[in-house]
């Protein structure tokens, strides 16, 4: 009985350090991205120092707290141009590194990312559509909207073409998510064909993605998607771990595996959708969040997916600094900065899976 009892202390122990742990590691992801928002809002032509950033924010909520700008623009540039720039870039990469850790997830595949089930070649068809059909000068708002409502159009085609029989198999999506993908290309390449120079040009800039264009109109849009897709990610965490077991289990547990994944791929569409229809296609984010959270807390969902959404936010913050910063007066395309970087980074997990474990398996 003693032996017993001295188990399950040990056990509620050892449950107490790791959430302790995670909560560590969450604070520090949450301070880490408040200093990467105030650095990103202090990169600009009009000179602010993050302090500057601080104060600005402070004298806004009504406390007298920290220097205002220096700089008789500084003021209305923070809160017209930079800092919904910052907000768009966060909303973002959340939406992102959740949609790729759910689809991870309910697939049981490390490469599954938003583009797998063609939300971002659909989202691209959408948006070139708009711009050939509108001309170069076609809205912001036109293009956002044709690629949001294409992307969702598109996931929705490839779930009910991957459905036989009442049920989804996962390879048979992912097959079906390929041959969309690759129908979608050529709609591109016809679309660039077609197109005159200079909407040539803007569509070839959507595809590289940017948050140069974001406005407090496109966050006003973008926030209540993110936020609702998140917390639907949250409510799922438990049956995804479930799922972890095997289809067979999770059935035997009270999953409904098939009303599940259909719930995931709608919450995946709302997510990369709303992330992309205003900044264009941003690659790498879903596919290499969900790996370094895993590294860093487990398998877990409960953990997994809302620590996602916090690491998400930083590494397109941090990309959105890197292209500002490494060219002097350049914004360079964003989706280019997460391939240069993710690309090298996700040969490196790979390499490191196959020594530790001999694959992904």
């Amino acid at each position: 009985m003693g032996n017993t009892d001295n188990v399950a202390t040990g056990a509620r122990a050892g449950g107490g350090r790791k959430w302790s742990r995670n909560a560590l590691i969450f604070a520090g992801a949450i301070a880490g991205l408040l200093v990467l928002a105030l650095i990103s809002a202090a990169i600009g032509q009009v000179p602010t120092s993050p302090a500057e950033v601080a104060g600005a924010v402070f004298h806004r909520v009504g406390l007298d707290w920290g220097p205002m700008p220096e700089h008789p623009a500084g003021y209305v540039t923070l809160w017209q141009v930079r800092f919904p720039r910052v907000v768009l870039g966060m909303l973002v990469g959340a939406a992102l590194a959740t949609a790729g850790a759910l689809l991870q997830g309910v697939f049981a595949n490390p490469l599954a990312e938003p583009g797998v089930i063609g939300v971002s070649a659909g989202a691209a068809v959408g948006a070139g559509t708009v711009i050939v059909i509108g001309g170069a000068f076609a809205a912001a708002w036109s293009v956002a909207a044709g690629a949001f409502v294409a992307g969702l159009g598109t996931t929705l085609l490839v779930y009910l073409l991957a459905r036989s029989n009442g049920r989804t198999e996962v390879v048979t999506l992912v097959l079906t998510g390929v041959a969309i993908n690759a129908f979608a290309g050529g709609l591109i390449s016809f679309l660039l064909f077609t197109a005159s120079p200079a909407a040539r040009d803007q569509i070839v800039f959507w595809q590289m993605g940017s948050l140069n264009g974001a406005t407090w109109q496109s966050v006003n849009v973008v926030w209540p998607l993110t936020l609702l897709g998140i917390a639907a990610a949250v409510w799922m965490a438990p049956r995804l771990d479930l799922l972890a077991l095997g289809e067979s289990a999770a059935r035997h547990l009270g999953v409904d595996v098939e009303r599940l994944r259909r719930n995931v791929i709608v919450v995946v569409a709302v997510l990369a959708t709303a992330g992309v229809a205003f900044t264009g296609i941003i690659l790498f984010v879903g596919l290499i969040v969900p790996h370094l959270v895993r590294m860093l807390v487990g398998p877990g969902h409960r953990v997994l997916i809302p620590l996602s959404a916090v690491v998400g936010a930083i590494v397109l913050v941090a990309a959105d600094i890197g292209a500002r910063a490494l060219m002097h007066n350049a914004d360079l395309p964003l989706g280019m900065i997460t391939s240069l970087v993710g690309g090298p980074f996700f040969f490196w997990l790979l390499r490191r899976t196959r020594s530790r474990s001999g694959g992904w398996a």
